[in-house]
């Protein structure tokens, strides 16, 4: 009986050591928004599409220069158009791991700050608790009305009825804690790296993102119609920016995923992450047009959220001084630090992130978070 123990378990390993091998690769979809005859957004010299495919291939050759277990799939890698059906069709045929879809924002001819809205957000699946959050998912949702027939292939969805997002009210996406925690290391990145002013992790009703069954957000990189954005949007070192950002928070991601997957080589060690070395670049518009008023605009480093309130003596908040909280969304969220200017929150960052991986900058006015 004794040697009978000892053949399985001589067998029971030598199965985990063939199945440790042959773990399938981390596979990422990269999603370039719009495409051919659909423009997107439209600024005075450069249109979304071209912007968003730009970013989609650099984010990718990153990935796949430094990320050897990772397969990369794209929605597109060309001038071409992909229903918003088909994007997701691709994202799960290919079993994604994660699905980023790439976008550049815009408001309305009528919006009277339409030439001076600025900055990056990114958007999972949920609730939209603003009528601004709502206004983006209807713009995106409305390519599908390129489509021939498309209430059809939508089950008579109709992107312009506030009425027909109320699928999104309903549903219960099981990858919302992972895509929370990747579009929160996007904006981090997006602040630190690409430059960006930081408008927040949304939710909202976006139909591609309903779709893939995996976690999965939405980037809106910045507004096309502002034309000191639109001029870094358009511009190789800006998407370039853009896609070290989108890898940078990716590496993070993709490491913490390898540390809970139990066995899986850890990627990220070796991967490098990138900065924003050019902070002198015209276009890099970090001042905040609101920030006129300087006295009362603060910046803190947002190290986590919580939808209990933590005692004050919590493990979490070891070796950290000066920790507030303020309450939005249903969630308690975490600050440390209260600094004058962005580039002295930025140099703190960096430290808080040896702690707090995930940690990004805020600003807030009136003990109220700006967005």
């Amino acid at each position: 009986m004794g040697r009978l123990f000892q053949i399985l378990f001589i067998f029971a390993a030598l199965t985990c050591q063939y199945t440790g091998a042959e773990a399938k690769d981390f596979v990422l979809v990269i999603d370039a928004g719009h495409g051919g005859h659909d423009y997107g957004a439209v600024g005075d010299k450069t249109n979304e599409k071209s912007i968003n495919l730009s970013v989609a291939l650099k984010f990718g050759r990153l990935v796949k220069q430094h990320h050897k277990d990772v397969k990369v799939v794209y929605t597109r890698d060309g001038d071409y158009f992909k229903t918003l059906q088909q994007r997701a069709e691709i994202a799960n045929k290919a079993s994604g791991d994660l699905f980023v879809s790439i976008h550049t924002n815009s408001v309305d001819k009528r919006n009277k700050n339409r030439r001076k809205i600025k900055g990056t957000a990114t958007y999972t699946l949920g609730l939209h608790r603003s009528a601004e959050n709502l206004d983006v998912a209807k713009r995106e949702n409305a390519v599908m009305m390129l489509e021939d027939d498309f209430t059809a292939t939508y089950q008579g969805f109709d992107p312009n009825s506030t009425e027909s997002y109320i699928i999104f009210e309903l549903s219960q996406n099981k990858h919302m804690d992972q895509s929370i925690d990747f579009a929160s290391k996007v904006q981090s990145e997006m602040v630190s790296t690409a430059g960006r002013h930081d408008n927040g992790v949304r939710q909202a009703g976006f139909w591609v993102l309903a779709k893939t069954g995996m976690p999965a957000v939405l980037v809106e990189l910045d507004f096309i119609c502002n034309p000191v954005s639109e001029r870094f949007l358009g511009s190789e070192k800006g998407q370039t920016k853009f896609a070290k950002a989108i890898y940078n928070a990716f590496t993070s991601y993709k490491t913490a995923y390898d540390h809970s997957s139990g066995g899986r080589p850890v990627s990220g060690g070796d991967a490098p992450l990138f900065t924003d070395d050019d902070s002198d670049d015209e276009d890099d518009d970090m001042t905040d047009d609101i920030a006129c008023n300087d006295g009362e605009l603060r910046y803190r480093i947002q190290i986590l959220a919580s939808d209990v309130k933590l005692k004050s003596g919590s493990s979490q908040f070891k070796g950290l001084n000066n920790v507030d909280n303020y309450y939005d969304g249903g969630l308690y969220k975490y600050t440390v630090g209260d600094y004058t200017s962005m580039d002295e929150a930025l140099r703190e960052l960096k430290k808080v992130r040896s702690k707090h991986h995930e940690a990004f900058v805020i600003t807030m006015r009136d003990g109220k978070r700006v967005k």
